[in-house]
């Protein structure tokens, strides 16, 4: 493989295009004009600036300075291919050889000439010891992934993208090395690992390069050029360069490919008189250069036997690093058939750099798990258990007190898959009815017009129930006319039955499909008038107390007509949690500003979620956001409230995450809550710093790669063109899980920057929690803002991805996108790291255990201590499956998020490169679980990852054997506990508790039930995950060809 790689700053994008004429101007990143340019059909002027961040001093961010990547500043070096990597290792460079005791030193590492010798100096030792033979290397390792480099006193010294390690002699003694940058490191990696892996030829210097000269990327290139050479000349001129150029890869653009055009027409001696072409060699060199991407090329040389990717490299490549399941063969050359554009690779079954890169851009490596792109929830659960897209004022699409109204708030808002729309009804002239935000200088619209929006648009999006909110300020007579429009335009789809007195919840949305459901104030079912008083919906009224204590809420004339539309949403005044415990029926809605509801989330936060698992609640912004803007909704969500509404006419983080939280399900417009803000039965506060009962905390593991074609932002004032990125991450959850961190800023680079830096949250609710990716400009000047995606914590794919990044609007950016590469535990695919400051040596004593907590009722405390022992033996079959499986890793020399795939295939690399002979590893499948045997003189290094083998498939073995019946008892005392549920009061009143004793004898009851069935489920997970590894076990070592035959009978 030939690939043209740059990893300096020369290779960065001058921002400049040609000077005849044949490009308009230079667009955002220094891209050409019209055809490669972002057209979002939105004008400049139309697009507001904003900020990306929320300013909130409590959010764990790290410190917002100016910092340089040295990933990419400049040096004089280009690396194009293997053989410039053997080049830059005879040339030698300096890296730090760490020692055992956290000793280091700085030494010069260079290979011999005849590649078959690393050598480093200065050193104590004689010329002839300070040197490792290739042909004695066993494994490259990648990271800190031996004991020197693990040692803790140098774990936050240096970067894990710039550290690995050489294995080598029949000891497997370790050379452990950090180089300057990450690019460094993968130079020596892959020149190492082509080296190691047999390709060392003769010891002509040039082999490398003539052995790769005449590879499959080469013969397609050639093919299409000469295809395009349509005058026979072996040469092509400038337009022709390009067109071809971008039709190889569509994700080139003109000005970059007419930059690298002229550099090399510029370097060589030429006729002015003639119009400057390039040869086939020449365009060789360009296309590689510009089409290239370094961060795949090294991706791809860690899994490629050859220059290019087999179908059985294709299959481990799926499976251990992108998590995906049941990988056949026929998939891969699915794969490569609609990827790899050369013919030869298709007949041949192989996979080149280019489909490579063609794959991992596609859509089928998106970040957004495609599962998630229908409804894929539960929709039978009632209409409070979920979270409901929500707009407020829908009819406004500017501001609050003078902006237009128009039905294009409705159409927009529904075609985004809103299901909550707001109507303001005020007398019309002509007794016809129109929206309007009272008593402002907003515009008006006839509430006819905006009806008919509604219907024609209702069910284009989602199927699932649309809410019409209705505030009335209307005459009895002009409500009349409302009742006639709402029932002749809205016919069938009318929800007309009236709430079921033996029922305890609303209908689920799944019951509610293709309904409009109105929500509304409601005459007293004992009302025999035709009309009657019903007080005003008055959204400023929580926030003007005084006001409201001096003039009482104002009342008006509701029709009974209109009454009776009102089914089961009928909008109710809130008075406290304890109050609507007591008299709130499941078909009353209460609304609350931002502000109040905001100090309830804080004050009284268990309270709050309680009181959302059978009512909803509506919480709308305060009235001071006249500009629209939005508050953060994710405090609310926290608290289970369903509708909070939005203005969407007002894009920025706010609508960011709005977004990103309804593309959970389909973007129907529902969104199911965490189980623990469901259950009737359950304890939860979402201020708690405890773990969440019978919820696991996972480790999101994000490595920032690259960037690829970031525009400049549109609001900055910064002269120039070019722009310093960086990338921000930020967590959205409940209080524990936010956080926030950012690369490094990479300077004077938007088309191709490289990040390779990594990063780790701890995420206790994943269910909750959304992750925001944003791009941003360090040379700023006005908006800082580049591009954004936010996605659901549950609906990352793992594994090598790309993020599509999205303008300030929420359209799509181009082809500007982000590289990444994301671990979580409990996934398959990217690994699956263990939780930090996990040490696989903790003894029993020194686990945290999940405690029940202490009742107060002695009959009730019984009950639960018969759990005791089961909750601390299920804790302890997890933890001890988790410590061997890191054990396992950490000896086949893995870092902990990898897959368990990964690691067979280490034992069979370690098989192949033993120096021993009639060494034989074979896997048998005892009582379906798998048993490695190794016959011959096994090494050490290979016998201790097989004793840390053999004791993870012994403590999975009784995980699996045990958790039955640990399940058992733990649901059988659940069971037990909920027999004291009904009587719980009276036993509190027997054992003389009181006020604060017996909220906290109930808070206590409800967290020990939860952690019983959590615990539960966490064990069957638990299991599941062990099945499923013996089941990978199995499927790598097949794949590997390490599988025992079974003997047959004759």
């Amino acid at each position: 493989m030939q690939p043209n790689i740059t990893i300096n700053s020369s290779d960065q994008l001058e921002h400049k295009c040609s000077e005849d004429g044949s490009e308009d101007s230079t667009t955002q990143n220094g891209e050409a004009g019209a055809e490669d340019s972002n057209n979002l059909g939105v004008p400049d002027s139309a697009i507001p600036r904003r900020s990306s961040l929320i300013k909130d001093n409590n959010r764990k961010r790290s410190p917002r300075k100016k910092t340089v990547s040295f990933t990419t500043m400049p040096q004089e070096k280009k690396i194009a291919n293997v053989s410039d990597c053997i080049t830059f290792m005879q040339a030698g460079s300096e890296l730090i050889k760490v020692r055992s005791q956290s000793r280091q030193y700085h030494r010069i590492f260079s290979l011999d000439e005849d590649f078959t010798t690393l050598r480093w100096h200065p050193t104590s030792k004689k010329p002839n010891k300070a040197k490792v033979l290739i042909d004695q290397i066993k494994e490259i390792r990648i990271g800190k992934n031996t004991e020197t480099l693990r040692n803790k006193e140098i774990a936050g010294e240096f970067s894990e993208d710039c550290a690995f390690s050489i294995i080598y002699g029949e000891n497997y003694d370790s050379l452990d090395l950090v180089a300057n940058t990450p690019d460094e490191a993968n130079i020596w990696v892959t020149g190492l690992t082509w080296l190691v892996g047999g390709n060392i030829g003769n010891k002509d210097p040039d082999s490398v390069e003539a052995k790769q000269e005449d590879n499959m990327r080469e013969r397609w290139l050639k093919q299409v050029f000469g295809e395009a050479d349509n005058e026979s000349t072996g040469e092509l001129d400038e337009f022709e360069v390009i067109r071809l150029a971008k039709e190889l890869n569509a994700g080139l653009t003109t000005c970059r490919v007419k930059q690298k055009f002229k550099e090399i027409v510029g370097s060589k001696s030429r006729d002015t008189n003639t119009r400057p072409t390039l040869t086939f060699a020449e365009f060789l060199e360009l296309f590689k250069e510009i089409s290239t991407r370094p961060e795949i090329y090294f991706l791809l040389v860690r899994y490629a036997s050859y220059e290019f990717l087999t179908t059985d490299d294709l299959q481990i490549f799926l499976e251990a690093e992108q998590g995906t399941t049941g990988v056949t063969k026929e998939k891969c050359l699915e794969i490569i058939n609609k990827y790899e554009p050369s013919d030869e690779g298709k007949v041949k079954g192989h996979l080149g750099i280019d489909g490579f890169t063609r794959y991992l851009m596609s859509e089928e490596c998106d970040i957004f798990d495609p599962a998630h792109q229908v409804v894929s929830q539960d929709m039978t659960q009632p209409m409070s258990h979920y979270f409901v897209a929500a707009s407020h004022n829908t009819y406004l699409t500017e501001d609050q007190l003078k902006g237009p109204s128009s039905v294009e708030g409705y159409i927009r808002a529904l075609q985004r898959g809103c299901r909550w729309v707001e109507l303001d009804c005020w007398d019309g002239p002509q007794n016809d009815p129109i929206i309007y935000h009272g008593h402002t200088l907003t515009s008006k619209i006839l509430f006819k017009a905006a009806v008919q929006a509604i219907n024609e648009y209702a069910f284009t999006a989602s199927q699932y129930p649309l809410f019409v909110s209705l505030e009335i300020h209307c005459c009895p007579d002009q409500q009349k006319v409302i009742v006639q429009c709402l029932k002749s335009i809205f016919q069938d789809k009318l929800y007309s039955d009236p709430p079921m007195a033996d029922k305890n919840y609303l209908p689920s949305p799944e019951e509610l499909k293709g309904k409009i459901i109105l929500k509304g104030k409601k005459l007293a079912a004992d009302c025999t008038e035709d009309d009657g008083e019903v007080t005003e919906e008055d959204e400023g009224t929580d926030n003007d107390k005084k006001k409201l204590k001096k003039d009482g809420l104002k009342k008006f004339k509701l029709i009974k007509e209109l009454s009776e539309l009102i089914t089961i949403c009928k909008s109710v005044r809130f008075e406290d949690f304890h109050e609507s415990a007591q008299k709130q029926k499941y078909w009353e809605i209460s609304s609350l500003s931002e502000g109040v509801a905001s100090k309830f989330a804080n004050l009284c936060p268990e309270e709050f979620v309680n009181h959302t698992k059978r009512f909803l609640t509506r919480i709308y912004p305060n009235t001071i956001r006249v500009d629209s803007s939005n508050f953060n909704p994710q405090d609310l969500w926290n608290s289970g409230c369903q509708i909070v509404t939005q203005n969407y006419q007002t894009p920025g983080l706010m609508m960011d995450l709005y977004e990103g939280r309804f593309k959970q399900n389909g973007c129907c417009g529902y969104v199911l809550k965490p189980a623990v803000m469901r259950e009737e039965i359950a304890f939860f506060s979402a201020n708690t710093k405890e773990i969440i009962p019978g919820v696991s905390p996972q480790i999101l593991h994000i490595k920032i790669i690259s960037g690829q074609q970031f525009p400049k932002p549109k609001g900055s004032g910064a002269k120039g063109d070019v722009i310093d990125p960086y990338v921000s991450m930020e967590i959205f959850g409940i209080p524990a899980d936010c956080a926030e961190e950012r690369t490094k800023s990479v300077p004077h680079n938007g088309y191709n920057p490289l990040f390779d830096e990594s990063f780790e949250f701890t995420v206790n609710l994943p269910d909750l929690a959304l992750v925001r990716f944003v791009v941003l400009d360090d040379d700023f000047i006005g908006d800082e803002f580049i591009g954004q995606y936010t996605i659901p914590f549950e609906c990352l794919q793992p594994g090598y991805r790309h993020i599509r990044l999205l303008s300030n609007t929420g359209e799509p950016l181009g082809n500007a996108t982000l590289f990444v590469h994301i671990a979580i535990t409990n996934r398959r695919g990217g690994g699956k790291p263990t939780k930090r400051g996990m040490s696989v040596k903790k003894s029993r004593r020194q686990r945290e255990y999940t405690n029940l907590r202490v009742v107060g009722i002695k009959c009730i405390d019984e009950t639960f201590k018969a759990a005791v022992s089961p909750l601390r033996e299920a804790t302890d079959l997890r933890d001890g499956v988790q410590a061997a499986l890191t054990r396992f890793k950490e000896n086949c020399g893995l870092a902990s998020i990898a897959n368990i795939k990964q690691c067979i295939r280490v034992l069979a690399t370690r098989l192949q490169t033993s120096s021993t002979d009639n060494l034989i590893l074979m896997l048998e499948m005892k009582d379906k679980f798998p048993e490695l045997q190794c016959e011959g003189n096994v090494p050490d290094m290979l016998k201790k990852a097989l004793v840390a083998f053999e004791q993870m498939v012994n403590d999975s073995k009784g995980l699996i054997m045990k958790s039955d019946s640990i399940i058992a008892s733990l649901i059988q005392c659940q069971r037990n506990g909920l027999d004291w549920h009904e009587d719980l009061n009276t036993l509190c009143a027997k054992e003389g508790l009181k006020g604060r004793k017996v909220t906290k004898a109930l808070e206590s009851f409800a967290w020990n039930i939860r952690v019983l069935k959590g615990q539960a489920d966490l064990l069957g997970k638990s299991r599941k995950e062990c099945e499923d590894c013996m089941k990978q076990i199995l499927e790598a070592a097949s794949a590997l060809g390490l599988v025992k035959p079974i003997p047959t009978t004759v």
